[in-house]
């Protein structure tokens, strides 16, 4: 009984999928009808669009043809049309060069008619229209009167108007200007204008009084100014030459120096030349001296000008760097003197420059690399190890 059931179920199993296949046959042997038809249509559809696409291009191609043959009449309608713009072109340039000379023609003919009025009314005072009919070509020409100084015969008629003829009178024209050239021009306006001229001298020359006395004050003034000068200069080079033979003497035992006038007789324009003799030498210039003693020599000249001409500060930088233990004690000795009636600011190296100094100020770099000032006022304890007090103080501050 099972084995039928089995059977049975198998057999029932194939019949579903044979009615289901047979279902699919009718609805795929009806979808390919549908299609047929629908392909049926689209043939019928193409073969009309076909005909009309057709029919489209023989008209499009008529069309274009027609096209082609107008677009060459006009071409050639254009190439006429140009030719006769070139031809009227031609005609228009010379046209226009022709009434260009013409209007040239024209204002050069009008400028001499324009030049023959004015000189009419600037030669001889009357216009055109009053020359023509006074001295037209049909007006007698009357008789020129005789000049002065003339012979007349009482007895002789009176002259006659006769015909104008225009070589004769080009003739009389010539002889008179000859004549008028001879006798100048006649200015009517020569007493007025030396009446002007008289003034504008006369100004003129109370400008130039006026000038001359402003110059010859200015000169006063610059004598004044140059004899003050002088004066001035004379001074200060003496009380300058005075302490430098000083100085120099404390600066070399035993040596001698002096300033000389380039031109001692015209103290405006001189020069001041140096010559010094260090202790057993002869007179040199300061050129001749060594490196050391020139260096000594002008802080000698330095210290002279300060003791000349005192001031309420000086500022030294580093004036001693070149100086050894020996002339830098006696330079110290010449600055300790200085700054009791003025106050030196001095930039060094050397610790006995140092030693001397009220206060200290210095540059010192911290450990990050960040620069400061330090300063350092010494008392009257530190001047007994100020190096130390220094430089603990500048540990202090780093």
């Amino acid at each position: 009984m099972c084995e039928l059931g089995t059977q049975a179920e198998q057999l029932e199993h194939s019949a579903n999928l044979e009615r289901t296949a047979r279902a699919r046959a009718i609805e795929l042997r009806e979808r390919r009808r549908r299609e047929a038809q629908i392909a049926k249509a689209v043939v019928v559809a193409s073969e009309t669009a076909l005909e009309l696409l057709t029919q489209s291009v023989a008209l499009a191609q008529f069309e274009r043809e027609q096209a082609v043959t107008t677009r060459q009449a006009e071409e050639a309608e254009v190439r006429k049309i140009r030719e006769r713009i070139r031809e009227l072109t031609a005609d228009l340039e010379v046209l226009t060069d022709s009434v260009h000379r013409d209007e040239v023609a024209r204002a050069e003919q009008r400028l001499r008619i324009e030049a023959m009025e004015n000189k009419s009314v600037e030669d001889y005072g009357v216009g055109p229209e009053e020359l023509l009919a006074e001295y037209g070509p049909d007006v007698m020409v009357p008789p020129s009167p005789p000049a002065p100084g003339d012979e007349v015969n009482p007895d002789d008629p009176e002259p006659e108007p006769y015909p104008y003829v225009r070589t004769q009178q080009e003739s009389r024209l010539a002889a008179a200007e000859r004549s008028l050239a001879l006798l100048g021009k006649v200015n009517p306006l020569a007493l007025e204008e030396f009446s002007a001229l008289e003034e504008r001298h006369k100004f003129l020359g109370e400008q130039l009084e006026d000038l001359r006395k402003s110059r010859n004050d200015l000169m006063s003034v610059i004598r004044d100014v140059d004899a003050r000068v002088q004066e001035v200069f004379s001074q200060a080079y003496e009380d300058t030459a005075r302490e430098f033979m000083l100085v120099f003497s404390r600066l070399f035992p035993g040596g001698e120096a002096r300033m000389i006038l380039t031109e001692p007789n015209d103290l405006l324009n001189s020069g001041v030349e140096i010559e010094a003799r260090p202790p057993g030498k002869t007179y040199k210039r300061l050129s001749l001296l060594s490196g050391g003693e020139q260096s000594l020599t002008a802080v000698a000249f330095l210290i002279a000008l300060f003791k000349s001409r005192p001031s309420p500060f000086y500022i030294l930088d580093e004036v001693e760097a070149a100086l050894d233990d020996v002339n830098l004690g006696r330079l110290l000795e010449i600055l300790a003197e200085l700054r009791t009636n003025s106050q030196l600011l001095i930039i060094t190296h050397q610790k006995r420059t140092m030693e001397i100094a009220d206060a200290l100020y210095g540059v010192s770099m911290r450990g990050d690399g960040v620069t400061q000032v330090i300063s350092q006022r010494i008392t009257h304890d530190d001047h007994d190890n100020p190096e130390q007090r220094a430089d603990a103080q500048m540990a202090n501050n780093s």
